[in-house]
């Protein structure tokens, strides 16, 4: 899909704070980027392409303008490869509840 069409799901992009109107208490390395936000809403212009610029309405019912970046966004939840210390945890912990020594 090239084009958006009003009530098509989208998400949006904009830089809310540039480089240098951030906070002066954030990071060094924090100040020197842009604070952006990108977000997924139901488009409320009549049509759009990718790259222009558009208003939309988040599940929350705010509007919110921004560029628009993806038309029908997938979600993509990854939370990483899995960790060999992390994979024993659930039975070590069980052991110890039930009073078990070599726990």
């Amino acid at each position: 899909m090239s084009d958006a069409r009003h009530g098509d799901w989208v998400q949006v992009y904009r830089v809310v704070l540039a480089a240098g109107e951030r906070a002066p208490q954030v990071p060094v390395e924090t100040l020197c980027v842009p604070l952006e936000m990108k977000t997924k809403g139901f488009l409320l212009d009549e049509k759009a392409v990718i790259g222009q610029q558009v208003t939309i309405c988040t599940l929350a019912g705010r509007h919110l303008q921004g560029q628009l970046v993806a038309i029908n966004p997938a979600y993509g939840v990854d939370y990483g490869l899995p960790q060999p210390e992390l994979m024993t945890i659930a039975g070590e912990v069980r052991a110890m509840l039930r009073g078990e020594k070599d726990a």
